[in-house]
């Protein structure tokens, strides 16, 4: 269930079809999206927000390129824009003149808290059994299925779905490290400029660094974040869960630079955990050394989007069926 302790809070989560991470993502998209819009309908609430989304950076930077790359292999509307243009058409941005965009009309964002609540519910009402507050102490392969201990039970099945967030590289053996990542709302001067049909979520490299953010939704305050923001890795149950006046002074100071007309006060911080493969790509399919044990994880900062369509193939690979779309990048084998 919803949660601040993983990865899967925080109001909003961009969903972008231009991806610039690779563009083999883009078949995996298009199933998520619409299996979104099938749990809207189940749940009968929207979920999926659409905005718009702008991939910006330097002319040869890999976020502006690999954008255009997706959008060219898979024939996705969009439309290639500069810093000015980006400017002009949406007040609340200042990104710089020389910067280059793609501007694509499917992009926005989902409610995860709202979403985990009617993946959940859709479980139950088709038969699943969910057990919470219960922590996994560990778990085996056996002869004829898996075993898993927690601190309350001791389970026997066929097969074992391994999704553990930030705990993935403790629970799997797989390379998955956890890192502090922080969030702020700032409460715009001009909220006009933030509201949803103005201001599509975004992916900029300028800088100082590269950054993603959205319009204002649900709570006050535009939202936005730094990749990787400080660097710091480790025990995910030891990484320090509170803000700090350093994580404001580093947010503030790209607001007040680039959406200046966003930069009012500080009216939320939020630390969550970010799980990174060493090459940034998801965990998903069976374990190295268990044919009966389906991982998926290592979200690297932007897997909550494709949380539908990951369930989908979990669930063809716990049948022992293959996957209908290509998920060879995403092979825990590779390691």
């Amino acid at each position: 269930m919803p949660n601040e302790r993983g990865s899967s809070h925080g109001i909003t989560r961009i969903i972008r079809l231009a991806y610039y991470e690779d563009p083999s993502y883009v078949p995996l998209l298009r199933r998520a999206y619409e299996l979104w819009r099938d749990l809207e309908a189940v749940a009968g609430e929207q979920l999926l927000h659409i905005t718009g989304s702008l991939d910006a950076g330097p002319p040869d930077s890999f976020v502006f390129e690999g954008s255009v790359r997706s959008c060219i292999e898979h024939g996705l509307e969009h439309e290639v824009i500069d810093g000015t243009e980006v400017n002009r058409r949406f007040p609340g941005y200042r990104l710089p003149g020389d910067s280059m965009a793609v501007l694509q009309p499917d992009g926005g964002f989902l409610l995860p808290e709202r979403c985990i609540v009617a993946q959940v519910d859709a479980a139950r009402a088709a038969g699943a059994e969910v057990r919470e507050n219960e922590q996994v102490l560990e778990w085996e392969s056996t002869s004829d299925g898996v075993r898993v201990t927690t601190d309350l039970a001791t389970y026997a099945a066929g097969r074992l779905v391994l999704t553990a967030g930030a705990w993935e590289g403790e629970l799997t053996g797989l390379p998955v490290v956890a890192e502090r990542q922080v969030l702020a709302w700032l409460d715009p001067l001009r909220p006009e400029l933030f509201a949803p049909e103005r201001f599509p979520v975004f992916n900029v490299i300028v800088e100082e660094g590269r950054y993603y953010g959205f319009p204002v939704f649900g709570i006050p305050g535009f939202k936005f974040g730094r990749y990787h923001h400080l660097q710091e890795h480790g025990d995910p149950d030891e990484l320090d869960r509170e803000p700090s006046g350093r994580d404001e002074q580093l947010l503030r100071a790209f607001a007040e630079r680039y959406f200046p007309e966003g930069a009012g006060p500080t009216s939320s911080l939020k630390a969550c955990l970010f799980e990174n493969t060493p090459d940034e790509h998801f965990l998903l399919g069976l374990h190295p050394d268990h044919e009966n044990v389906v991982v998926a994880g290592g979200g690297s900062g932007h897997a909550f989007k494709f949380a539908s369509v990951i369930g989908e193939v979990v669930a063809q690979l716990v049948r022992g069926d293959s996957p209908t779309l290509d998920i060879g990048l995403l092979s825990p084998r590779r390691f």
